[in-house]
């Protein structure tokens, strides 16, 4: 693998709502752009304390579970310590140790080796900050 190293940063609106935003359109189009054709890793990077990355299915339901499963594991309460925000945000500080702010992915021949159903998201339970940075970095 050789070193070349591209990056770009995504500008993603979330809203004021809980998000599971899909992102492999944005990075198949980064890919067309930087890879060449080229075999290599791409890098998908939230630089937020309360956002995370996911692979799953999307538009069947499952990033509605995964918002709901979220709901049972980190309830939106006032047992959280942390405490500035809306009620139960530091729920949302906990987010990132159980949905990472990243993922390394293959890429071969220019392209995300995904598998059939698998897709990449962005999962925003932070209803406080709407506008959230995305990363993208292709070495290859």
């Amino acid at each position: 693998m050789s070193t070349a190293f591209t990056t770009r940063t995504l500008e993603i609106t979330t809203g004021t709502t809980e998000a599971v935003a899909d992102l492999t359109t944005d990075c198949a189009t980064f890919l067309q752009e930087v890879a060449d054709g080229r075999d290599g890793l791409l890098n998908i990077f939230v630089p937020h304390a309360t956002a995370g990355i996911a692979l799953l299915e999307t538009g069947a339901g499952s990033d509605e579970d995964l918002l709901a499963a979220l709901h049972d594991i980190l309830p939106a309460d006032n047992r959280w310590r942390h405490r500035h925000g809306t009620p139960g945000h530091g729920r949302d500080h906990v987010l990132p140790a159980l949905v990472p702010p990243h993922a390394t992915l293959p890429v071969i021949s220019g392209r995300l080796a995904l598998g059939t159903w698998q897709s990449i998201c962005l999962v925003d339970t932070n209803v406080d900050n709407p506008e959230r940075t995305v990363r993208l970095s292709f070495l290859g």
